[in-house]
């Protein structure tokens, strides 16, 4: 009978250990992130044609007949420099197995797009006035985005928990805004007549678009709950352009979008853009429109795109329950 009850005692005793080792070594169900991280760009690409400019960097000297192009050197990159913020909901299935998704705010740093120096604009014979422009177009992103993705973790020890992860990116808000700032210059002769300042914004909305995006990480645990994380996230996707407005246009601080003497404010065209794969001659286009541009409706242009390659790396801290 007492070796009957000892043996009883020594079972409960085992199953109790073994009850309690599984619980510790059963992972977290459910936690959560909260994020910041910085992207360089990996790869450049040749940006779009801006505002009819080709993305060049030109420098023109000289007067009239005499105004050449000295210089120009393309000009490229990507908007996968920036920041970024987010937060994160995960769930794991296993000690090696979990899904992530997660909600960004991505802000790209400004990138210029197309410059010019010193061009001749315009000459009139009659005043013997001429005009030169310089200008400088500045693009930046900023885009609301999920990103779900598989999780597999490689074990936890001294309470490290490096883990890899791979998934996609699915923009879900975002734009391309491009400010252009020019400055138009009057000469007389060798007497600067007049000097107008004129500043635009356009907006560019993309098509749907998808990405991937692989990162490297590792958690160390803070508290029973409070980890701090870090991740080597590599990401990859291009955006192509739906629709472009002018949202600003003012000269020498003047608004001139939203005044009934604008050309712009007269006419669609010059601030609205539907991009398109091809032109002919049903495009609102004059290059291959016979009859020219219904300025009552928005130009057609050929689509473009724009790359958010970047290599980043992300700190911050993770709650699980």
């Amino acid at each position: 009978m007492k070796k009957n009850l000892f043996l009883l005692g020594l079972l409960v005793c085992s199953m109790a250990t073994m009850a309690q080792t599984e619980k510790a070594d059963k992972p977290e169900s459910w936690y959560f992130k909260l994020a910041g991280s910085y992207f360089n760009q990996t790869a450049s690409t040749e940006f779009p044609v801006v505002g009819g400019q080709l993305p060049n960097r030109d420098v023109y000297a000289g007067t009239l007949t005499a105004n050449k192009l000295i210089s120009r050197e393309s000009v490229t990159g990507s908007f996968g420099q920036g920041f970024r913020s987010g937060i994160t909901a995960g769930y794991r299935f296993s000690t090696r197995l979990g899904v992530e998704m997660s909600a960004n705010y991505y802000v790209s740093n400004e990138k210029t797009m197309a410059q010019t120096t010193n061009r001749l604009a315009s000459y009139n014979p009659q005043t013997t006035v001429a005009t030169y422009v310089s200008f400088t177009a500045e693009g930046e992103i900023k885009a609301f985005d999920l990103a779900p993705a598989i999780v597999m973790f490689l074990g936890e020890a001294h309470g490290f928990e490096p883990y890899t992860k791979v998934g996609v990116i699915v923009p879900i808000h975002g734009t391309l805004d491009i400010k252009t700032n020019r400055d138009y210059v009057s000469f007389a002769g060798a007497n600067q007549v007049a000097e107008t300042q004129a500043y635009s914004k356009d907006v560019v909305k993309p098509n749907a678009t998808i990405g991937f995006m692989a990162a490297l990480g590792t958690s160390y645990k803070l508290g029973k709950h409070i980890s701090a994380f870090a991740e080597l996230e590599y990401r990859n996707f291009t955006v192509h352009g739906k629709t472009k407005e002018t949202t600003e246009y003012t000269e020498n601080g003047v608004d001139k979008l939203n005044t009934t003497t604008s050309f712009r404010a007269a006419s669609t065209a010059a601030t609205h853009t539907n991009y398109v794969d091809k032109l002919d001659v049903n495009s609102n286009n004059a290059l291959t429109n016979p009859n020219g541009v219904d300025t009552t409706k928005p130009m057609d242009e050929l689509s473009s795109y724009v790359g958010i390659s970047g290599l980043g790396l992300t700190l911050g801290l993770k709650y699980s329950l």
